[in-house]
């Protein structure tokens, strides 16, 4: 990954949005082409529903809270225009 100057092309309204609505799923790091960070989150949560449906109801609860926790971190950072997309450029206003 490179480190740019260069604005993101996509929105940061949109962004914001999809990262509060779907965050645990990942689908605002798809958004911005952040491949491996939405495979990560849609992984984590598609790990947690798994483990609800084989009766592991506190590893499941266990993995969607860390996945809060990761989705509650880059939500302040994108609100703070501190996060970038998969390109390295800042999501801004």
């Amino acid at each position: 990954m490179t480190i740019s100057l260069e604005k993101s092309p996509k929105s940061y309204g949109v962004a914001v949005t999809l990262c509060g609505v779907f965050g645990v799923l990942g689908v605002h790091h798809f958004y911005l082409e952040d491949w491996l960070h939405g495979l990560a989150d849609a992984g984590l949560f598609i790990m947690a529903v798994v483990f609800a449906i084989q009766g592991y109801a506190g590893l499941a609860l266990l993995v969607i809270v860390i996945d809060a926790i990761h989705t509650i971190v880059i939500f302040y950072y994108l609100i703070i225009e501190k996060w970038r997309d998969g390109q390295g450029r800042p999501v801004t206003l």
